[in-house]
């Protein structure tokens, strides 16, 4: 693994730094997690994709730059590093477009990845359902044959974001009579908008609707949003799940970030005699620089053409223990202060410490929960027995 930086790796990562510098809103934007702060950062996408780079790894005939996966690195860490806000697109840009690159048609790739990309159409992921959660082939939403299409029926639940989103993508049970759980199921995108679908705002722990359930009734789907071959949904959704876990969803940047500004923290309003909550500033600084060695090294592997495949559990176990770590640290650091929300005037760092905070405690569960990566690391990576399930 060499982590010495191509001449052209360093002149892109300048590029991205005079821009960053140049454009990042000076006060932080509202919350993604309400419309107001939703519409604002909508419009930050727009911006973003106007100088191509809302998606910098894409090709340039979809709103791209090109940038290999070092590029790429090199602009998470500056992005985050200028203070850059949330991706609301993220849902989109890391999991449904790189299944449409390995699975959808020239037509599909042409007709939305560059609305995606300049956050003209933000999608949510409407994969989990009451009782369908990490036991994802359990799902009971149906999808029907029609005339032209199919017809959607069904619930879905915790959709992030889907209360203010455009459109989502997940898989259904087109084939009931399919031998096993895992087969039958079809890949498909709809319409948030469409005749037949219900979106119900959930509340998170803080009050911000940044969730919804999904109820359809009947939805028609055409033809040409189905992914991939029908039927064939659990394997193009497994390529989308890797990615979640993987190195796409919680870029190294994101945590170097946070690390640094912990630091900061703990030089301002740190107590010099409390070795053991020192010690845990350590530990962010450590944990993240080495998630950014993890990563090189996964990312030296793309680039000879391997993939990650059951190693990406081992990124998501970790980041999402290591996100809450970091943010417990910084709300111990703060004391009671840090306890509130964004729309306190006395909210430290406007909140976000306390928001981050909430959100982290969600890592353990979503993109599939700790529980089932554990397993996966123990059967697939380790070799050991399967457990009782």
């Amino acid at each position: 693994m060499d982590l010495d930086p191509t001449p052209a790796q360093e002149a892109f990562r300048a590029e991205a730094r005079a821009w960053l510098a140049a454009h990042v809103p000076a006060a932080p934007l509202p919350s993604l997690e309400t419309a107001a702060g939703f519409a604002a950062h909508r419009e930050w996408e727009a911006q973003l994709a106007a100088d191509r780079w809302s998606v910098v790894s894409w090709p340039e005939e979809y709103g791209g730059r090109g940038a290999d996966i070092f590029q790429w690195l090199a602009f998470e860490e500056e992005y985050f590093a200028a203070g850059g806000p949330g991706r609301v697109s993220q849902n989109g840009i890391n999991l449904l477009a790189p299944t449409l690159f390995d699975h959808a048609t020239p037509e599909q790739r042409a007709r939305i990845l560059p609305d995606m990309a300049s956050g003209a159409t933000i999608w949510a992921q409407a994969w989990s359902e009451p009782e369908a959660g990490s036991d994802l082939a359990s799902l009971r939403s149906t999808a029907e044959r029609t005339h032209g299409g199919w017809l959607l029926s069904g619930q879905k639940t915790w959709s992030s974001r889907a209360a203010f989103a455009d459109r989502a993508f997940g898989i259904f049970r087109s084939d009931p009579a399919a031998a096993k759980p895992h087969q039958g199921l079809t890949y498909l995108m709809f319409d948030l908008r469409a005749p037949g679908v219900t979106v119900r705002p959930i509340g998170r722990l803080d009050g911000k609707p940044a969730f919804a359930e999904l109820f359809l009734d009947d939805v028609f789907v055409p033809d040409e949003d189905v992914v991939g071959e029908a039927g064939a949904g659990w394997r193009i959704a497994m390529s989308t799940t890797g990615n979640e876990r993987g190195l796409m969803l919680r870029s190294p940047g994101r945590f170097l970030a946070s690390a640094a500004r912990l630091v900061e923290l703990w030089r301002a309003a740190g107590d010099p005699a409390d070795t053991a909550l020192r010690d845990r500033v350590a530990d962010a600084v450590i944990g993240a620089r080495a998630y950014q060695l993890f990563t090189a090294a996964n990312a030296s592997r793309f680039a000879a053409g391997e993939t990650i495949g059951a190693e990406s559990s081992l990124n998501k176990v970790f980041w999402s223990r290591y996100d809450i770590a970091l943010h417990e640290c910084a709300l111990d650091l703060l004391g009671p202060y840090g306890e509130l929300s964004d729309d306190a005037d006395e909210a430290p760092a406007q909140g976000s410490w306390a928001e981050n905070y909430v959100f982290s405690l969600a890592g353990p569960i979503y993109a599939g929960t700790n529980e089932i990566q554990r397993d996966i690391i123990a059967e697939r990576l380790l070799g050991l027995p399967k457990g009782r399930r």
